[in-house]
């Protein structure tokens, strides 16, 4: 399979406009955000390669100068944001705190990553570089956004539950901050989820009483400190689902930037509410879906399909959402199958569905850990392979989905639309007509024969010649607006009219 070659001009010119840091949702949305987990990235010596067993709780030596000195791999696959693990300082047990959940002191840094210097000279690094590579002179000073993962659900202790020293906790150091102790036994409850604590007796989560009014205070005062100090410019929300909603618009108003939410649940109605409070949340309801059709040859779309449609209908705004195939806290999409051409299948989904996509360090590697903690594995292991299939892959997705946003005014605020589905073969409008891309996967894998499926109506013009940007084979839209499309071995094809591409290298054109 012979892959195209992709201009500086090309995945450059969508921000030529982009001059001036910003930090809203809107400009959120033309962004693709690279996750990084900061203990298992980079060292800040990049040239040893400290041990790191699969699925080892503490810390294994990743930094933020780690992150620094590998900005360059991350460059090569353009994205155009990073979001980091919580950057404040956690309870002494390294194996509750190596992740950033485990907090104690918002007002200090995680010693373990570095300094407050060390997170500040990270987010001047990515401001003073482009993440494209080989942008022209006159983009040298586009920035890219910093996002932080924050909890403001909990604290953390390494005192067990009834005997907690609530005086180091800062700046919640009494007990009248915290909720009485109890346990989530109930998630169908949700006075029981937002009231109760995380954890257990030993390793205890003390929940906040965020419906007081000091404690929205003290968390109004912290991020909107924490943002200006550290220049971030958007922030992940973890646990989004404990917390009564109308914290949340206190908590994103003071913050200044824009806010993603994780409520990990795959119930829709139940998950796009919080859109009402928030800026966006992360797609969990069609995470689940994507990867129960994608995984397995022998599903078929109907889930998923109408899974999306849902998302679509109920949620405010899809085009804000947080797009994604894997995190820290579910198993490896590699782990459900080896398959390389599923992956390549739900890496395109995860890319050019609505939403800001966002690819966890490591699924460009085709890590396969399972779940917590066997899908935290250290990158360094991959030798930072830049010739891995889905590190070119991501590459090609960012660079095509740049040049739609750059050659299409309203790209990103069109919602995809699926204009066919059949048991194993689904196709994704997203954009106007003749500037739009038109994605087409499928779940039938490696084993898959060459097949062709025609679809009656996709939505580009009749009589437009578009390009498989993929494999460089190009289509004739017939003459009802419909396409055949030609599958080989099951890989997925995303089709983009030819006379958008000459002078941006695609195919050679």
């Amino acid at each position: 399979m012979r892959f195209p070659t992709i201009s500086a001009i090309a995945i450059a010119s969508v921000f030529l406009f982009d001059t001036v840091l910003s930090a809203t949702p809107a400009e959120w949305r033309g962004r693709s955000i690279y996750q990084v987990f900061t203990d298992r990235f980079a060292p800040t010596d990049s040239t040893t390669k400290p041990s790191c067993p699969s699925g080892y709780g503490g810390y294994c030596g990743g930094t933020w100068q780690g992150i620094i000195s590998k900005l360059d791999y991350i460059q090569g696959m353009g994205f155009t944001a990073i979001w980091i693990s919580p950057v404040v300082e956690q309870v002494a047990d390294p194996s509750r705190g190596y992740h950033g959940y485990s907090a104690q002191d918002l007002y200090s840094v995680n010693t373990n990553f570095g300094s407050a210097d060390d997170l500040k000279a990270l987010a001047a690094a990515l401001k003073s570089r482009g993440m494209y590579p080989g942008l022209l002179e006159s983009c040298a000073d586009i920035s890219t956004y910093l996002m932080v993962d924050v909890v403001a659900n909990h604290m953390a202790s390494d005192d067990a539950a009834e005997s907690i020293d609530y005086t180091i906790i800062n700046p919640f150091n009494d007990k009248k901050y915290f909720h009485d102790i109890c346990w989530v036994t109930d998630y169908n409850n949700q006075t029981n989820v937002e009231l109760c604590w995380l954890g257990n007796d030993q390793y205890p989560l003390p929940d906040l009483n965020t419906t007081r009014t000091d404690v929205r205070s003290m968390f109004s005062s912290w991020v909107e400190y924490l943002v200006s100090t550290y220049s971030i410019d958007g922030l992940r929300v973890d646990t989004v689902k404990h917390v009564e909603g109308p914290f949340w618009s206190i908590f994103n108003s003071a913050s200044g930037v824009y806010n993603v939410g994780e409520v990990a649940d795959g119930n829709v109605p139940y998950v796009c509410p919080y859109q009402n409070y928030m800026d966006g949340v992360l797609a969990y309801p069609t995470y689940y879906q994507a990867t129960e059709f994608f995984s397995d040859t022998s599903a078929t779309s109907l889930n998923f399909v109408n899974e999306v449609k849902a998302m679509n209908s109920q949620c405010k705004d899809t085009t804000l959402l947080g797009s994604f195939s894997e995190n820290h806290d579910q198993p490896r999409f590699a782990y459900y199958t080896s398959d390389l051409v599923l992956a390549r299948n739900i890496l395109v989904f995860t890319m050019l569905q609505d939403g800001i996509p966002i690819v966890y360090q490591g699924q460009e590697q085709h890590f396969s850990g399972a779940g917590d903690p066997y899908d935290r594995e250290a990158l360094w292991t991959s030798n930072y392979d830049t010739s891995a299939p889905l590190y070119e892959l991501t590459k090609q997705m960012n660079a095509i989905r740049s040049l739609a946003i750059a050659k299409s005014s309203d790209y990103l605020t069109w919602h995809t639309q699926i204009v066919y589905s059949d048991a194993h073969n689904v196709a994704f409008r997203k954009g106007t007509s003749s500037y739009m891309i038109l994605m087409v996967v499928n779940n039938l894998g490696e084993q898959a024969e060459n097949y062709s499926v025609t679809m009656p109506s996709v939505g580009f013009p009749a009589g437009l010649t578009v390009v498989d940007v993929l494999s460089c084979n190009n289509v004739t839209v017939d003459a009802n607006g419909g396409l055949a499309a030609a599958f080989v071995g099951g890989l997925p094809m995303v089709y983009y009219p030819y006379f958008l591409l000459p002078g941006t290298g695609w195919c050679g054109y």
